[in-house]
C-alpha cells in the first residue's frame, strides 16, 4: 500500500534537487512573510505539521530530536526509496555546480545563441550584437560552431592524432548519430565488455568468405614472439593468403618454457584449428627453437613445410656483412669486412655527438632540414638506414662544421669537436659510405621487396640469383677489374651470403620458382646471358622432385604431376598454343594457370596455393606495433584477453577495410596509412624503413599526398612559399661569396707577395671558389624552375573560374582581388630574374677569379 507511494503530479512538476522530499509532503500554507516555515501535510500519514525543510527531513526520515514526530506510517522500503532519492538529488546538485569552461566563441555563435540547445550553449546571450543574417539562421550556423567546438576539445584532450579524423567510422558514427535525437554514447564499460565482444563476433562473420577461400588458395601461419608493457611474454599467431594478413590469437607464454615442443604445440593446434589440407607453409624466424619447431610440424604434416623469414635472413646477412665477430673463426671475415664497422662506428659518433647536446642539434637543425635518425639495431638494416641518411644530409653537415656558430661554440668537449669536424670533410670517409651503399643496395632493396604480405615465394630465387649477381657488378667496379679476375673482397661477402641462402632456403621456393610460368618466356632468358629455364637448373630440379615426394606419397599421383610438369615446361599439348607461350610473359602467374592450366589439374591446384603465398613473417612484426600501439604504457592494465580482443578487432577491420573499394578513394583514402608524425617528413627522399613506426609494406606512402582546402588555397599560397627555397639559396650564396671575399682579402694581399703562397693553400682556395660555382649554378637553376612553375601558377589563377555558388554571391570581391594577385606574381617573378641575372654575373665573376689562382699557382710552381 504505503510502499507503492506516488507522489502528487503539482509537486513532481515542481521537483527541487535542493529539497527532493519535498515531494513526499503536500504544502497547506506559507507561515509569515519570510522564511522558509510552512504548513505542509505528509502524504504518508496524512497528519499537518508546521516547520521548515528540516522538519519534513526529520518526520520522514525518522530523526529524532529535531521536534517534529516521525512518520509511523513511513516503511523501510519507503526509506530505501527516499534516501537514494536524496542522493540521486546531491549527485545532481553536485554535477550542476561544476564549472564549464566556455568554448571559443564568434559573431555568429553569440548572435544563434538562443535558437541552440541549452545543453551544449555557454556563451552569454547579453553579448549578442546585429540581427541573425538568412544563411546563419537557415543551416544554423551557431550551433554548428559550438559542436564542431566540442569534437575538436574532444581531440585535445584526449589526445587524439589529428590523423584520426579521415578515419571513416569516425565521420559515420557523427551521422549516425545526428539522426537519432537524445542519443547519449556508449559508456566506459559497454565500450570494453559487450560492445567489444559483439564488434569481435561480427568481424568473425566478416571474415568467413576469406576463410572460404583458403580451401583452394592456400593459406600460411606466421608466428613471432614479443614482450608486452609488462614483460609478459607473448607469442602471435597470423594466418596471411592471397587476400591478406589475419590476426588469429595472441597466446600470454608467461611462466612457460618456450622451447621447441612448445612453439610446435602451438602451431600444430592452429594448423588443426584451420584444417590441415589448406596450409601450405609455417613462417617463423630463424632462431633455434622455431627450426627445431618447424621440423616437429614437418614430421607430423608431410605436405606442409616450414619456412624461415627471408627478411631476418637478409638483415643477418647485412649484419654479418657490416658488424662481423670478432671470434678467430671469422678473422678472414673482419680483415676484408672490419673497415665498414669502423666506418659505422664513425657516424654513429658523429650523430651521437650531435643529438645528444640540445645546442648542437639546434645548430644542426638550422642546417638540415631533415633530421638524423636514431635507429635501433634490432631494426631490419639498420646501419644501411643510417648510412643512407647521412648521403642524404651530407651537404648540411658539410655547412655545419664550417658555419661560424660551430667555431665560436667552445663550451663542450673541443677534442670531439675537431675529430667531428675532420671526418665529416673527410673525403674518404664519404666515399667508403658510397661504397658500402654501392654493394649493399641490393641487399636492402631485396629486403624492401620481401618484406610484405603479398604474394612473393615464387620470386625468392631468382630474387637471390639475381642480388648476388648486382652485389658482384658493385664491387668489381669500384675494384676495377673484369669478372675474370679474382676478388677477396666479393669472395667474402659472396661467401656470408651464400651460407645464409643455404640456412634458410627450402624445397618450397624452388618448386614455386619451377611453377612460375614467367621463368620460361624467352623475354626473361634473354635478359641474361647465363639464365636458363627452371626445368634446366639442377639445383631446382632436385628441390621440386623433394616436394612431388611429400606432396604425393601414391606413386602413380606422383607420376601424373611429373608428367604434368613435363608437359608445362616443354610446352607440350594444350601449353603449346601461342597464347599460352605469350602470356607467360605478359599475365601474372596465378592469373595464367587459371586460363591456361586446366589440362594439368594437379599441378594447377598447386599453383594456384604456392603462387598466392608470402615468403616473410613481417606481418608479425607489423602486429607487434599494433599491439602497443593498443597497449601502450598507459594502457598497461589491459589483461592480456582484452588486449588479444582490441588487436583482433583492429587489425582485421584493417584487412576488412583494405578490401573495399572505397580504401582508394575520397577523403578517407588510405586511412590507416600514416598520421601526424608524417607532416614534417620529406617522404621523397625518406625511405619506408627509416619512419620508425612502420614497416616496409607500405610503399604507397611514398607517393601519397593529401590536399585540405582547395586548389585555389593552394595555388596562392604555393605561389609566394615556392620562392622562398630559391630566396635562401641567394642567401646563402650571398654570405659564402662574402666569407670567400674576406679570405681572399685577408690571404692573398694586393703585392706580388701572393704568388708565394704555398700550392696547398692556393688549392684549397680553388676548391672553394669551385663550390661556390656549383652552388651558385645550383641556385641559378632553382630560380629557373621557381620562375617557369610560377608562371604556370599564375596562368592557373588567372584562368580559374570560381565556382557558381561562390561567384554570385562575391563576384566584386574577385574582381577586385585578381589583378592585386598578379601584380604580386608578376613583381615576385621580375624580382626573381633579377636575381638570376646578378647571380650569373657574379657565376662569370667567380670563374674569371678562379683562372687568376690557377695562373698563380702555376706560376709558383715554376
Amino acid at each position: 500500500m504505503s510502499s507503492n507511494f506516488e507522489p502528487s503530479s503539482n509537486q513532481q512538476n515542481n521537483q527541487d534537487d535542493n529539497g527532493p522530499l519535498w515531494r513526499y509532503v503536500t504544502k497547506e500554507a506559507k507561515l509569515g512573510k519570510g522564511g522558509g516555515n510552512v504548513a505542509f501535510q505528509c502524504n504518508f500519514c496524512r497528519q499537518i505539521y508546521r516547520g521548515s525543510y528540516y522538519r519534513i527531513k526529520a518526520h520522514l526520515l525518522k530523526i529524532k530530536g529535531a521536534g517534529v514526530a516521525s512518520c509511523t506510517k513511513v516503511t523501510n522500503e519507503n526509506l530505501v526509496e527516499m534516501r537514494r532519492v536524496m542522493e540521486e538529488a546531491e549527485q545532481r546538485v553536485k554535477q550542476s555546480n561544476l564549472k564549464q569552461v566556455p568554448l571559443p566563441t564568434s559573431s555568429t555563435a553569440a548572435s544563434n545563441f538562443e535558437n541552440s540547445s541549452s545543453s551544449v550553449s555557454a556563451i552569454d546571450p547579453k553579448r549578442r550584437k546585429g540581427s541573425i543574417g538568412s544563411i546563419e539562421k537557415a543551416f544554423n550556423m551557431g550551433a554548428r560552431e559550438i559542436v564542431d567546438s566540442e569534437i575538436a576539445r574532444m581531440f585535445y584532450t584526449g589526445g587524439l592524432s589529428f590523423h584520426f579524423a579521415r578515419n571513416p567510422y569516425y565521420a559515420r558514427a557523427f551521422k549516425s548519430a545526428s539522426q537519432l535525437p537524445g542519443y547519449v554514447p556508449p559508456g566506459y564499460n559497454a565500450l570494453r565488455t559487450t560492445l567489444l565482444q559483439k564488434e569481435k563476433s561480427n568481424i568473425e562473420n566478416l571474415l568467413e568468405p576469406i576463410k572460404k577461400t583458403w580451401n583452394e588458395k592456400g593459406v600460411s601461419i606466421c608466428s613471432d614472439g614479443w614482450s608486452d608493457a609488462q614483460r609478459r611474454p607473448l607469442i602471435n599467431i597470423m594466418a596471411v593468403s592471397e587476400s591478406g594478413p589475419m590476426f588469429l590469437k595472441a597466446i600470454n607464454c608467461e611462466g612457460e618454457t618456450k622451447d621447441k615442443h612448445f612453439i610446435a604445440d602451438l602451431l600444430i593446434n592452429t594448423i588443426q584449428e584451420i584444417g590441415p589440407q589448406k596450409v601450405v607453409q609455417v613462417i617463423t624466424d630463424n632462431a633455434a627453437a622455431c627450426k627445431a619447431a618447424g621440423h616437429i610440424v614437418e614430421a607430423k604434416f608431410r605436405h606442409i613445410f616450414w619456412t624461415p623469414c627471408v627478411v631476418h635472413t637478409l638483415n643477418l646477412a647485412l649484419k654479418n656483412i657490416c658488424a662481423p665477430s670478432t671470434h678467430p673463426r671469422y678473422d678472414d671475415v673482419m680483415e676484408q669486412c672490419g673497415w665498414i664497422s669502423r666506418v659505422s662506428s664513425d657516424a654513429s659518433f658523429i650523430k651521437n655527438f650531435i643529438m645528444n647536446h640540445a645546442m648542437r642539434l639546434s645548430m644542426f637543425n638550422n642546417h638540415c632540414k631533415l633530421k638524423l635518425l636514431s635507429v635501433a639495431d634490432t631494426r631490419f638494416a639498420s646501419t644501411i638506414v643510417m648510412l643512407k641518411r647521412f648521403k642524404t644530409i651530407k651537404r648540411g653537415l658539410e655547412q655545419l662544421v664550417i658555419s661560424e656558430e660551430w667555431e665560436m661554440y667552445k663550451e663542450d668537449d673541443l677534442v670531439k669537436a675537431k675529430e667531428v669536424k675532420d671526418k665529416i670533410l673527410n673525403e674518404d670517409f664519404w666515399m667508403d659510405v658510397d661504397y658500402i651503399l654501392s654493394f649493399t643496395t641490393p641487399i636492402y632493396e631485396m629486403l624492401r621487396l620481401a618484406d610484405t604480405d603479398k604474394p612473393c615465394l615464387h620470386n625468392i630465387y631468382e630474387w637471390w640469383d639475381s642480388m648476388i649477381e648486382k652485389v658482384k657488378e658493385a664491387i668489381y667496379k669500384k675494384e676495377h677489374k673484369s669478372f675474370t679476375e679474382n676478388s677477396r673482397f666479393f669472395d667474402i661477402v659472396n661467401g656470408i651470403l651464400v651460407e645464409r641462402w643455404t640456412k634458410s632456403h627450402t624445397p618450397l621456393h624452388s618448386l614455386a620458382h619451377s611453377l612460375n610460368p614467367r621463368y620460361y618466356s624467352q623475354q626473361w632468358l634473354d635478359e641474361s646471358h647465363d639464365r636458363v629455364p627452371p626445368h634446366r637448373d639442377l639445383e631446382v630440379v632436385r628441390e621440386r622432385k623433394k616436394c612431388f615426394e611429400r606432396y604425393f606419397s601414391n606413386e602413380g599421383e606422383r607420376r601424373k604431376a611429373n608428367d604434368e610438369y613435363a608437359t608445362f615446361s616443354a610446352f607440350l599439348e594444350d601449353f603449346s598454343s601461342s597464347d599460352s607461350i605469350n602470356d607467360r610473359w605478359y599475365m601474372s602467374p596465378i592469373k595464367w594457370w587459371v586460363v591456361h592450366g586446366t589440362s594439368a589439374p594437379l599441378l594447377q591446384s598447386i599453383a594456384l596455393k604456392l603462387l598466392g603465398q608470402p615468403c616473410s613473417s613481417s606481418c608479425c612484426e607489423r602486429n607487434w606495433s599494433t599491439y602497443n600501439f593498443i597497449h601502450s604504457m598507459k594502457r598497461n592494465k589491459l589483461t592480456p584477453q582484452r588486449a588479444e580482443d582490441l588487436v583482433y578487432v583492429h587489425n582485421n577491420l584493417r584487412l576488412l577495410s583494405r578490401r573495399s573499394p572505397n580504401y582508394n578513394e575520397g577523403e578517407s583514402k588510405m586511412w590507416d596509412i600514416g598520421g601526424d608524425g608524417f607532416d614534417s617528413m620529406d617522404i621523397e627522399n625518406a625511405g619506408i624503413l627509416e619512419i620508425a613506426d612502420l614497416s616496409l609494406d607500405e610503399p604507397e606512402l611514398e607517393a601519397i599526398l593529401f590536399d585540405s582546402e582547395g586548389n585555389t588555397a593552394i595555388s596562392a599560397t604555393w605561389l609566394f612559399c615556392s620562392a622562398i627555397p630559391t630566396l635562401l639559396a641567394f642567401k646563402r650564396a650571398a654570405e659564402s661569396l662574402e666569407k670567400l671575399l674576406d679570405v681572399t682579402r685577408e690571404e692573398l694581399p694586393g703585392t706580388m707577395a701572393a704568388v708565394r703562397l704555398s700550392g696547398m693553400e692556393i688549392s684549397d682556395l680553388t676548391m672553394e671558389l669551385s663550390d661556390l660555382g656549383q652552388e651558385i649554378t645550383q641556385g641559378v637553376r632553382n630560380s629557373t624552375r621557381a620562375v617557369r612553375m610560377a608562371e604556370e601558377r599564375l596562368r592557373g589563377l588567372t584562368n580559374m573560374t570560381p565556382p557558381a555558388m561562390v561567384q554570385g554571391l562575391a563576384n566584386q570581391k574577385i574582381g577586385a582581388a585578381e589583378p592585386l594577385l598578379a601584380r604580386s606574381a608578376r613583381g615576385l617573378r621580375e624580382g626573381i630574374v633579377k636575381g638570376r641575372s646578378l647571380l650569373q654575373l657574379l657565376f662569370t665573376l667567380t670563374r674569371f677569379s678562379k683562372m687568376a689562382l690557377t695562373y698563380f699557382a702555376t706560376r709558383a710552381k715554376s
